[in-house]
């Protein structure tokens, strides 16, 4: 018995061999033959992170010292011609004391250090420190604060930033007061006892102008 071959048929039969011997062959664009097409592209290097320019220090300290004298004329033209610069130390600084006594407190002091000042930075803290008593002597005729209220007033009416814990004490013979010099430091303490002791002096290594209460 012979069978009647459909022209139609057997095209439509080819064209779906061919599609499917071709499904699953097709290689991406670029694709090698062997272990060049089995290796994985190599990661791209990564981008070097651009420099950033560093924080010039004593271009800030002399803007704020520029601030202050904005504030305050009067010590900025007696402070004028100080340096700014620290003092020169020695190469090798002194040891703590041989004796055994004396070196365990100097050792459990040492949370008292203060930060060393510049002849500009101590002429400011000294200025700030005579204006300051003179304002307590006089303080307009009406005699010292007797109150951490009137302190507080005194002092920032005299243009003086106060936080809340930098006057305290509870009578005209228990008063003190702790502050920064505005923008450019450094600090002054005051005592309003007798007789009235103001110093300036520089911050605690440890933190501030309030002396740290406690030690190592």
């Amino acid at each position: 018995m012979k069978f009647r071959t459909d022209p139609v048929r057997t095209v439509l039969l080819a064209a779906g061999l061919l599609a499917l011997t071709a499904c699953g062959t097709t290689l991406a664009p670029g694709a090698g033959s062997g272990a060049a097409a089995s290796a994985a592209p190599s990661a791209a290097p990564p981008t070097a992170p651009s420099a950033t320019p560093g924080v010039d220090y004593a271009a800030r300290a002399a803007a704020a010292v520029e601030r202050h004298d904005k504030l305050f004329p009067e010590i900025a033209a007696r402070c004028a011609g100080k340096s700014e610069t620290l003092p020169t130390r020695a190469s090798t600084p002194a040891g703590l004391p041989t004796d055994p006594e004396a070196r365990k407190y100097a050792e459990n002091h040492g949370y008292k250090t203060q930060a060393a000042l510049t002849p500009a930075g101590q002429c400011r803290g000294e200025a700030h420190a005579a204006r300051i008593k003179a304002a307590l002597d006089g303080s307009g005729g009406k005699g010292a604060p007797r109150t951490a209220e009137e302190l507080r007033g005194l002092l920032t009416g005299m243009g003086y930033r106060l936080d809340s814990g930098d006057v305290y004490g509870s009578g005209p013979q228990n008063l003190t007061f702790v502050l920064s010099v505005p923008e450019s430091g450094p600090c002054v303490t005051g005592y309003l006892g007798t007789p009235v002791k103001i110093e300036a002096h520089g911050a605690y290594l440890e933190g501030g102008c309030h002396e740290p209460r406690g030690g190592h």
